[in-house]
C-alpha cells in the first residue's frame, strides 16, 4: 500500500509538470490520494498490531490525523512543484514528513483501548529524522529527474521513509493498561478494514489512471516534438534552432548547417554572438537582442552575419522568448533567414533612388511630372526655385492650372487672372500634340526668360522641365555685339566696318552721294606699350576709342581694326562736309589729348575715297592704307590723301621684301669692316662688321632701307646668322688676334636658341669667343628685358662681349646697364657730330664718359671725322673710338689688313 502510494505521489508530481495548466488539479489530486495512501498505510499496520485485548479507532482522532496529513503533502506539493530549488525542495520534504509524523501519532492516540500509550520523545524524534533523511531525497528525485529509474528510486525513498518512520514511531510507545472510556463513536477494526479496502481500491485506481494519463501524455508529448524536430531539422532554407536561457545554441537544423557552414557539434554549446560581426560582438548587439526578446518577448531585426568561412550574409533575425506555463524563462526560439539577394536588390533601389533624387535636385532645369488628369505627381526643388516658391507649395495631387497659378503669382507678385492661367495650361497642352513643337520660350522680363519643354509620356501623363535661359541670352547678345565690337574699346570691329561699308558703298552707288575713309595709326604707341606697360597701352586704346566715338554724328563710324590701327568713315555729297570731318578727327587725335607720362601719342591718317579712288571695298581700304603710310613717313605731314603714284611705293617695299629672301644665295650680299682704335696710342683694336647690299637692278640699298623691311617679315633672322657666320668665319682667317664687332637685331635677341646658334657658328668657324662682340641696342631689350637678359648672361657665358650701341639715344636707362654687366658702350655718333657747335652734346658725351669709368665699361665713340673731334674725346678720357678719321668701311683684304695693321 505505502509503495503504491510513493508511485501515485511521484505521478502526479511529474504530471503537474509536464501540464502545468491544469498544475492545480494534478496537485490537489495527487496531494489527496497521497494523503490518503499514506494514512490508508498507517491504519492498515494498525490492524495487523495485536495487542491482547479489543480495542477500535476514535472516529473523530482518526480524521484529525487524516487531515492532517494531506494539508501536510497538499503544502509540500504546492512547494515542490513552484520554480524549485534545493531549500524550497528541502522545505517541502520537512513540511511532508512533519504531517506524516503527526497522522503517525496522532493516528495512534486514536486507537480506543483499555491501556493508556506513553510517549518516548527521542524516539519520536528519531522517527521524524528517520523519514525527513529518506523522504526529501526521494522528492529531489521526483521532481528534478524525470526519468524511469529516477521515478522508481524516488518511490522506493518515499516508502521507505514512511515505513521507516511508523515503525521507529511504533517503538516510541509503551502501553500502560489503563480503564477504558466507552465514550465518543468508535470504529471497529472490522469497519476499519472495510474502509482501508475501498481507500486502497481508490488508490490503486488513481495510480493505474495517473500512471495511463502520464503515458499518454509523454507518448502525446514525444510525437509531437518528434514531428517538430523532423519539420524543424528538415527546414533547409531558414535556420531554425533553440537557444538556452544564456543565449547558448541548444540544437542545430538542415538549414542552420547550410546557411552558416557550422555542423551541429560544432556550434552546440555557442553563444548566439558567435554569428556576429567583430563590430557588433563588441558592441554587445546579441546580448541587446536576447534582452529585448527577454523582456518584450521577441525581437525581430536584420544585419549582417558570419559563416563558418568568415563571409557576410545579411540576415531577417526573430528570437522569440520560450516560457513555462509559471511564466519561467526556458530559453529562445531562434529564426534566421538569408536575405542577402533582397539586401542587395534593396540597395541597388535605394541606389537608384538616391540617384534619381540626387539628379533630379541637382538638375539645372526645374521639373514637374504630370499624370493623365493633370495632376502634379512630383517636382525638384529646382523648380521651385526658379518661381520662388516656398518649399511646401505645390505638393503632389496638385492642379496643372494651380500650379501654375502659385508658381506665376509668386513670381510676379500679384494675382494672376483666370484667362491668363487657361492660355497657359492651354499652351502647354498644344505642346504636347504630336508634331507641335514641345518647346515653349517665355520671358516674363528681361531678367527671367524660361525655356518651357513638355514631353508626352506612356499612360497619357507628361514631364515639363522649366529652364532658365535669362543668362544665356544675355550671354548670346554680350557674344553678338562681341561679335561686332572690340572688346577693348566698344568700337565696332573690322566685321562690322566692313558689313557697315559694303551697305554704304551701295547706297552711294546707287546715288550721288560718296564715301570718305581714313585710316588711322597712332605714333609711338610701342614705346608706351614697352616703357609704361601694356596697361597704360590699353587705357590710351580705349580713351582714343572714346574719343572718336564722341565726335562722330549720323551717317559716320568708328571702328578698331586692330592693334593700334582705327578707321573711321562718312557718306557725304560735297567736299565740304568732307573736309570738316577730317577736322573733327584731326583736332581729336592731334590735339594733345592722347599724352601720357612724359610720351605723347600722335596719329597718322590716310583718306581715300569712293569711287574716285576705288571701285571696291578693299581696294577703297587698302589705298587708305597706302595714303595713311606715306602720312607716316613724312614728318611734316600728319594727314594725307590718296594718290595713284602711292601705289608704286608698296610695290617697291614688296619687290624689296621678296628679293631679300634671295639676295644671300646670289651673293648679293657683303660685309664691310670699319676699324676701331685706341685714341692713346692710335693702335687697331678690331672692326666692326657692316652689311651692304648691291641689287642687281635697283644697285646699292642702304641697311637702313631693307633692315626694317626683314625685321618686319622675319627674314632678319636668317640674314642675322648669315651675317654673324659670315663675319666669324673672316675674322678666323685674319693674322691677327683682333675682335669683330656683329650688330644683332632686337628680333634676333628675343629668338630662345640664340645662345645655341652662336655656339654652332663659333665651333664651325674656329673664332676664339672672346674675339666676338655682339652690339645691341637699348631698344632689343624693352619687349622681353626678362627673356633678352636671360640669353645676353647665357652668351656672355661663353666668353663672348657684349656692347650696348647707340648709347644716349631712345632711352638710355640706367636700369639697363645695371640689370647686365655689358663689357662696353658705344657713344651715339649723332653726339660727336654735333659737339663742335653744341655745348649740350659735349656735356652728354661728358657725363656718358664719367658713368663709364664710374662702372669701370669702356667707352667708344662713333662718328669720328675730325682732329678736333679726336682732341675732344682725348681730353675727356675716351677710351677707343671708330668713324672717318679712322677709314670707312671697307672690303678687308690682305693689303688692306697689312696697311691697317701698319
Amino acid at each position: 500500500m505505502c509503495l503504491l502510494t510513493a508511485v501515485t505521489a511521484v505521478l502526479m508530481l511529474r504530471q503537474c509538470a509536464s501540464a502545468p495548466r491544469r498544475g492545480a488539479i494534478w496537485r490537489v489530486a495527487g496531494a489527496l490520494a497521497t494523503a490518503f495512501g499514506i494514512w490508508a498505510t498507517h491504519f492498515i499496520a494498525m490492524l495487523g498490531y495485536d495487542p491482547g485485548f479489543q480495542f477500535g479507532f476514535d472516529f473523530e482522532l482518526s480524521a484529525v490525523s487524516l487531515l492532517l496529513v494531506a494539508g501536510a503533502i497538499l503544502t509540500a506539493f504546492q512547494l515542490a512543484t513552484r520554480p524549485s530549488t534545493v531549500v524550497t525542495l528541502l522545505a517541502a520534504g520537512m513540511v511532508a514528513i512533519m504531517g506524516i509524523g503527526l497522522m503517525h501519532y496522532v493516528g495512534m492516540a486514536a486507537i480506543d483501548m483499555p491501556a493508556r500509550i506513553r510517549w518516548h520523545l527521542n524516539y519520536v524524534l528519531l522517527s521524524i529524522l528517520c523519514g525527513a533523511v529518506l523522504f526529501v531525497p526521494g522528492l529531489v528525485l521526483a521532481v528534478r529527474r524525470t526519468t524511469a529509474w529516477a521515478g522508481a528510486a524516488a518511490a522506493l525513498l518515499m516508502t521507505l521513509a514512511v515505513v521507516s518512520l511508523h515503525f521507529t514511531g511504533m517503538t516510541a510507545i509503551e502501553l500502560i493498561p489503563w480503564q477504558r472510556d466507552g465514550a465518543g463513536v468508535n470504529l471497529s477494526p472490522r469497519s476499519m478494514s472495510i474502509l482501508l479496502a475501498v481507500i486502497t481500491v481508490l488508490l490503486l485506481a488513481v495510480c493505474l489512471g495517473s500512471a495511463w494519463i502520464a503515458r499518454r501524455t509523454r507518448a502525446a508529448i514525444a510525437a509531437s516534438e518528434r514531428q517538430f524536430s523532423i519539420l524543424a531539422k528538415g527546414i533547409s532554407d531558414c535556420a531554425l534552432y533553440m537557444l538556452d536561457a544564456q543565449g547558448r545554441v541548444a540544437n542545430w537544423n538542415t538549414g542552420a548547417a547550410r546557411l552558416k557552414g557550422y555542423a551541429e557539434a560544432e556550434v552546440v554549446g555557442s553563444h548566439l554572438s558567435r554569428f556576429y560581426p567583430p563590430e557588433e560582438r563588441a558592441s554587445g548587439a546579441a546580448d541587446a537582442a536576447l534582452a529585448t526578446a527577454a523582456a518584450q518577448g521577441k525581437f525581430t531585426g536584420q544585419g549582417w552575419r558570419l559563416r563558418k568561412d568568415g563571409s557576410r550574409f545579411w540576415a531577417h533575425v526573430t528570437i522569440e522568448r520560450m516560457a513555462g506555463e509559471d511564466g519561467r524563462l526556458l530559453g529562445f526560439a531562434k529564426i534566421t533567414r538569408d536575405m542577402t539577394q533582397a539586401k542587395l536588390d534593396e540597395d541597388r533601389i535605394a541606389e537608384a533612388q538616391r540617384h534619381r533624387d540626387a539628379a533630379l535636385e541637382n538638375m539645372h532645369q526645374g521639373l514637374c511630372l504630370f499624370d493623365a488628369e493633370e495632376r502634379l505627381i512630383l517636382r525638384n526643388d529646382r523648380f521651385l526655385k526658379l518661381w520662388r516658391l516656398p518649399s511646401d507649395a505645390c505638393p503632389p495631387g496638385t492642379t496643372l492650372v494651380e500650379v501654375s497659378r502659385q508658381a506665376l503669382e509668386a513670381r510676379v507678385g500679384a494675382a494672376v487672372s483666370a484667362a491668363r492661367l487657361e492660355e497657359a495650361r492651354r499652351r502647354i497642352l498644344t505642346a504636347l500634340e504630336e508634331g507641335s513643337d514641345p518647346r515653349i520660350v517665355a520671358e516674363y522680363d528681361a531678367d527671367f526668360v524660361l525655356s518651357i519643354d513638355s514631353r508626352r509620356l506612356p499612360g497619357g501623363g507628361w514631364v515639363t522641365t522649366f529652364e532658365d535661359i535669362s543668362e544665356r541670352r544675355r550671354s548670346e547678345a554680350r557674344i553678338a555685339h562681341m561679335a561686332l565690337h572690340d572688346a577693348l574699346t566698344g568700337l565696332p570691329n573690322r566685321v562690322q566696318f566692313h558689313s557697315w561699308l559694303d551697305a554704304e558703298m551701295a547706297r552711294a552707288a546707287a546715288g550721288s552721294t560718296r564715301l570718305a575713309v581714313i585710316a588711322i595709326d597712332l605714333d609711338r604707341f610701342k614705346e608706351i606699350n614697352d616703357s609704361l606697360g601694356h596697361a597704360e597701352g590699353d587705357r590710351v586704346l580705349r580713351d582714343i576709342g572714346a574719343a572718336l566715338q564722341a565726335v562722330l554724328q549720323d551717317q559716320e563710324i568708328a571702328a578698331r581694326m586692330g592693334g593700334d590701327e582705327f578707321i573711321v568713315a562718312k557718306r557725304f555729297e560735297n567736299p565740304a562736309e568732307l573736309e570738316a570731318f577730317v577736322a573733327r578727327v584731326e583736332a581729336c587725335l592731334l590735339g594733345g589729348f592722347a599724352a601720357h607720362g612724359s610720351l605723347a601719342v600722335g596719329a597718322s591718317m590716310g583718306v581715300a575715297v569712293f569711287p574716285s579712288d576705288a571701285g571696291d571695298r578693299e581696294t577703297l581700304l587698302n589705298n587708305a592704307d597706302l595714303a595713311m603710310y606715306r602720312a607716316k613717313g613724312d614728318f611734316a605731314e600728319r594727314i594725307c590723301y590718296y594718290e595713284p603714284g602711292m601705289d608704286e611705293q608698296a610695290r617697291h617695299r614688296r619687290v624689296i621684301a621678296n628679293d631679300l629672301r634671295y639676295a644671300a644665295a646670289r651673293g648679293e650680299l657683303r660685309l664691310l669692316y670699319q676699324p676701331q682704335r685706341a685714341l692713346q696710342s692710335d693702335e687697331l683694336v678690331g672692326y666692326e662688321a657692316l652689311l651692304r647690299w648691291g641689287h642687281p637692278k635697283l644697285g646699292g640699298i642702304p641697311p637702313m632701307d631693307f633692315i626694317p623691311i626683314a625685321e618686319e617679315t622675319g627674314e632678319i633672322i636668317r640674314l642675322g646668322e648669315w651675317v654673324l657666320r659670315t663675319a666669324c668665319t673672316e675674322a678666323a682667317a685674319w693674322p691677327s688676334g683682333h675682335k669683330v664687332a656683329v650688330n644683332l637685331s632686337p628680333v634676333q635677341l628675343l629668338k630662345p636658341d640664340l645662345p645655341e646658334v652662336i655656339t654652332a657658328i663659333l665651333v664651325e668657324t674656329g673664332l676664339a669667343p672672346t674675339r666676338l662682340e655682339l652690339e645691341i641696342t637699348e631698344t632689343a631689350l624693352i619687349a622681353d628685358k626678362t627673356r633678352a637678359l636671360h640669353s645676353l648672361r647665357r652668351i656672355k657665358a661663353l666668353g663672348v662681349r657684349v656692347a650696348m650701341d647707340d648709347f644716349g639715344t631712345g632711352y638710355s636707362s640706367l636700369d639697363t646697364l645695371h640689370s647686365f654687366p655689358f663689357d662696353k658702350i658705344k657713344i651715339d655718333k649723332s653726339f660727336l657730330a654735333d659737339s663742335e657747335r653744341s655745348e649740350q652734346a659735349r656735356a652728354i658725351i661728358r657725363a656718358i664718359l664719367a658713368l663709364g669709368r664710374s662702372l669701370s665699361i669702356p667707352v667708344l665713340a662713333e662718328g669720328l671725322e675730325t682732329d678736333a673731334q679726336r682732341e675732344l674725346l682725348l681730353r675727356e678720357g675716351c677710351a677707343e673710338a671708330q668713324g672717318y678719321l679712322f677709314g670707312r668701311p671697307a672690303l678687308l683684304e690682305a693689303d688692306a689688313l697689312a696697311q691697317a695693321l701698319g
